[in-house]
Formats: C-alpha cells, sequence, structure tokens
C-alpha cells in the first residue's frame, strides 16, 4: 500500500513539473478570457518572421488565387502590406464564411481579413480593428426572372453562403424565404448559374462585382438592411495585436491606401458603376 502511494506522489510530482514547464514560456501561445481562445502576441508573430492571415480563395475581387497560384484581390493587397509593415512574411490560410471565427479561437489564423461584416454577436467572439469598408446586402437573380425587393422572394428559394450576414438577415426578417445553404462562395454562384435557387444574396460589393462578368444576371435590390462596415479580426482579446493594426490603418489612410487599392483591384471590375467613396474607409473613419 505505501508503495503504491509513493507512485501516486512520484506521478502527481511529474505532471505539476510538467505543468509549470509549460506555463513558463515552453511555448508562445496565449489563452486568452477563460482559456477557450489561443493566439500569439506581436513579439511572437516577429520571432516566428510570418504572420498567419485567413482569406478567401473564391471571392474574386476580394480574396481569390490567380491562374499562378498566388493569393490576390483586395483583401490580399491589404494584408501584403500589413505584414510587410510588420516586417513578416503574410502566409495565406484558405477560409469560408463559416470558418472565420473558429479559425480565431483555435490559433489557426492570427488575423481574418476575409470581408468580414462587424456584427454586435460577432463583436462576442472576436475583436475587430477599425473599419476598410462599408457594405450592404444585395440581392442578384436572373435576367429573365429579376427579384427587385426581398418580398419577392417569400416562398421561393434563396442561395446564401452559411456564416455569413445574409443568411442572418433572411433568417430573421424573412423566414417565409426558403434559404438554400452552401459552405463555399464559389457552390452558391454555382447554384445560382445551374438554377438551384431563384436569387442568391451577399454583400452587395460581391453580387455587383460577379453580375458585372456574368452575362444573364443582374443585381435587382443593390442595397438592403443598414449599411454595415468590413474591418480585420483578430482573437477575443490579443489587444497588442489589435492596437498595431489600428495604428497601421490610421497611418496608411493618410496615404489614400485603400482608394489606390480600390483602383488596383476593384475597379477594373466595377468600372463607372460604382463610386470608390461608397465603399473606401480610410483611416477608419466612416463617412
Amino acid at each position: 500500500m505505501k508503495k503504491i502511494f509513493k507512485i501516486v506522489l512520484a506521478s502527481l510530482a511529474v505532471a505539476i513539473l510538467a505543468a509549470g514547464c509549460g506555463s513558463n514560456g515552453g511555448s508562445n501561445e496565449q489563452n486568452n478570457e477563460g482559456g477557450s481562445n489561443i493566439y500569439r502576441s506581436l513579439e511572437d508573430i516577429k520571432k516566428s518572421g510570418s504572420i498567419k492571415i485567413g482569406v478567401f480563395s473564391d471571392k474574386n475581387p476580394f480574396g481569390y488565387i490567380d491562374e499562378t497560384g498566388a493569393y490576390k484581390g483586395y483583401d490580399v493587397t491589404f494584408a501584403d502590406r500589413l505584414a510587410k509593415d510588420l516586417g513578416v512574411e503574410a502566409e495565406y490560410v484558405s477560409t469560408e464564411p463559416a470558418n472565420r471565427v473558429e479559425y480565431l479561437k483555435s490559433g489557426k489564423v492570427d488575423l481574418i481579413l476575409a470581408n468580414f461584416t462587424v456584427t454586435e454577436e460577432r463583436k462576442e467572439a472576436v475583436d475587430f480593428a477599425l473599419p476598410y469598408m462599408k457594405v450592404s446586402l444585395g440581392i442578384v437573380s436572373p435576367d429573365n426572372a429579376l427579384i427587385t425587393s426581398p418580398e419577392q422572394l417569400n416562398g421561393k428559394k434563396l442561395i446564401v453562403a452559411k456564416g455569413t450576414t445574409a443568411e442572418t438577415y433572411f433568417t430573421q426578417n424573412y423566414p417565409e424565404v426558403e434559404l438554400v445553404k452552401f459552405d463555399q462562395y464559389t457552390e452558391t454562384f454555382n447554384a445560382l448559374i445551374d438554377g438551384r435557387g431563384d436569387a442568391l444574396s451577399t454583400d452587395n460589393t460581391e453580387v455587383l462585382a460577379w453580375a458585372l462578368q456574368n452575362d444573364g444576371f443582374s443585381v435587382g435590390v443593390d442595397s438592403l438592411g443598414e449599411i454595415d462596415t468590413i474591418a480585420p479580426a483578430v482573437a477575443k482579446g490579443n489587444q497588442e495585436l489589435l492596437d498595431w493594426i489600428n495604428k497601421e490603418i490610421k497611418k496608411i489612410g493618410e496615404e489614400q491606401f485603400f482608394h489606390k487599392n480600390y483602383e488596383e483591384n476593384l475597379a477594373p471590375v466595377y468600372g463607372d458603376t460604382v463610386s470608390p467613396d461608397s465603399i473606401v474607409v480610410e483611416s477608419g473613419i466612416v463617412e
């Protein structure tokens, strides 16, 4: 009996010692508020030489992979600048709308730059930096059966991506609309082309861009719901990284970075159909 007791004590001592080592810097990862989220500090990111950024890979012209296999788009250009000014490489991680919060909570990425609309519900799960875009919802549909008001969708099928503000908005405000949900944006637009839904709703910036690139479809509703903002997001409690990003957004806004970004990535798609000032936010100031 004494022998067993000694073995138990020895095991407990080893466990306590291991736990102590783990909390004394054995890992650069930190548990924030309640220990449910794991994130890297700004110093950890600098030491590693790269920042992990979650972006879309199928959402042209905001985040997509081009024919050479490189990440491109409005969000990616912004991400490239953040990484450059931080003095590290940008390591891109492809994400889907429903995965954005989880990727931050699990520490899979340090930062999300994937057309992430700021909402009160999301604020409870992640920390948003200053905004860099304005947005509302839009609806795109075939020209031969154009949807010009959300009420026309009652009893019909509306295609949405899971985890988006469009899914939330129609669930809360138009329960008679049947939502056809997909994980990826590519799937949603393919479903619209194939006729698996009567219309598709997502950010108006996206449906406008897509309709301009696809004959036979138009945006019958170009602004639905309130005007929202899109902002970078970090794990809840990662204040150091958040503060740095906010400072950076203010700094590059002084050089009109986002208007230049618009001209490079969005103007070739929108042409004269969209005013840059209806989308772009400089220095985090919404006008």
